[in-house]
């Protein structure tokens, strides 16, 4: 297999592209099937329309299914257009089930059903299983692709198995041993078989302790599980604990990716507008919702001034000390979002104890608060001669704002997810603009109290 780097995939793309140019078929084969997946991808996606047509005559559907799984949804959907009808039922049939599921559930139903109407029986029967599942559980994500042994089956004879079937597997690392019911009852690695004698049986080298899990459970519950124990598969099984697939790490990778751009599209007010392919109108269509209500809670936050009128008229100056106030403790409050969420997202917040998690933060706010304050106070009498009471006001306001801040930012998620919601829609914009309104009527009503020091 050809290895390119950036030299080297100049050089060869463009071979490719002269061999398409001048139709060597034999020669573009040769050359573009020696090259790892990956890098034919790359190399398909650079081609022009006319060429992409010519390089999937030039290979057959189940060479080209390695091509088309990899592309992303919106590709796939531009990509099928120019294929056949058989072409395209062929290559869905040698894609795997999971794979084709997911392609199929961003189409309408009508088309859906007519490319599976397409397929071979058998592997239409498996996409329609997996299509059954609710999105992102664990039966949606599943493949079917996997082998399962018998407890009663010897080394040699599940060695000889796999030569005929692993072709077909999506991975063949891990083995689930089944009992004449289909329930899951242990599990071997290759390497077991490996090194074990060939007349052993299997029930004498699985492990009866298998972690699975059930097909309804949410996809990022498995990417956790997976990545928790380091397994590159997960076995998934129903109520009766009966063996219908398998999740796969690069399965759970493309998981953990999707939920942590969901979980920043939640933090930035930007949800489903975070990708770059989406259109100016269809991302300003998404922000606008979140803008538009967080403008209205910038109308409280001008309520609040407008409420403290009086001692900003006797006392200009303190207006110059309002961004500042509203910049740290929204900041500070976002970072302890960022902590909690995190926290319950990989489950070390339970460990530690939600106690403990609140005091660290109440802590913590704290003593910034109290650097912020030193600094201030050190800061403003020599910006504003000698000021020391609006040292005082600045500075003891800035103390209480943060330390609140903390304790805000962390307790809004944690109340979003007793209420089963994710809790990074406790977005930072919201946290942002409730710490902004606390922290200026601490900062006024400290002033207002000693207006006539100032």
């Amino acid at each position: 297999m050809v290895k390119l780097n950036e030299k080297t995939r100049e050089e060869y793309t463009q071979l490719l592209i002269e061999l398409l140019s001048a139709e060597d078929k034999e020669g573009f084969r040769e050359r573009f099937l020696d090259l790892h997946p990956v890098d034919q991808l790359e190399i398909f996606q650079r081609l022009q329309q006319e060429s992409r047509g010519r390089l999937i005559s030039y290979l057959n559907p189940s060479e080209f299914a390695e091509v088309f799984e990899a592309l992303e949804a919106e590709e796939q959907r531009e990509v099928v257009k120019q294929l056949d009808d058989s072409y395209a039922a062929e290559m869905f049939n040698n894609m795997y089930a999971d794979d084709v599921a997911d392609f199929l559930g961003e189409l309408k139903e009508e088309t859906a059903k007519d490319i599976l109407e397409a397929m071979s029986d058998e592997d239409a029967e498996d996409v329609k299983e997996l299509l059954q599942y609710e999105d992102e559980t664990a039966g949606a994500i599943m493949t079917k692709e996997f082998i399962s042994l018998e407890a009663s089956e010897s080394v040699s004879h599940v060695l000889e198995k796999l030569r005929s079937k692993a072709p077909e597997a999506e991975t063949i690392y891990y083995l689930y041993v089944v009992d004449t019911k289909g329930k899951l009852v242990g599990v071997t690695s290759l390497r077991d078989l490996i090194t074990a004698s060939p007349d052993e049986l299997i029930e004498n080298i699985m492990s009866s302790r298998v972690v699975s899990v059930h097909v309804n459970t949410d996809q990022e519950e498995v990417g956790q599980l997976i990545q928790k124990y380091d397994f590159l598969a997960a076995p998934v099984v129903t109520h009766t604990n009966e063996l219908i697939g398998i999740v796969t790490v690069d399965d759970v990778m493309d998981i953990l990716e999707q939920e942590a751009t969901e979980d920043l599209g939640e933090f930035t007010a930007a949800r489903g507008a975070t990708d770059v392919n989406v259109t100016a109108f269809d991302a300003a269509k998404k922000r606008a919702p979140w803008i538009i209500m967080l403008m209205f809670f910038g109308m409280i936050t001008a309520g609040v001034i407008g409420q403290f009128e009086e001692t900003l008229e006797q006392i200009v100056i303190l207006s110059a000390f309002i961004p500042l106030i509203m910049d740290s403790a929204g900041n500070t409050g976002t970072q302890s979002l960022a902590v909690v969420v995190r926290g319950l997202a990989l489950g070390t917040l339970e460990k530690k104890g939600l106690g403990k998690t609140l005091a660290r933060e109440l802590g913590t706010g704290m003593m910034i608060g109290i650097m912020c304050a030193v600094v201030l106070a050190v800061v403003i009498p020599l910006l504003y001669d000698g000021n020391i009471v609006l040292a005082f006001v600045v500075g003891i306001s800035i103390f209480l704002s943060l330390s609140i801040a903390t304790v805000i930012g962390s307790i809004v998620p944690l109340i979003i997810h007793k209420l089963k919601l994710d809790p990074a829609i406790a977005s930072g914009p919201f946290i942002t603009t409730v710490n902004d309104i606390l922290g200026l009527l601490i900062y006024f009503s400290i002033a207002t109290s000693l207006l006539h020091y100032l």
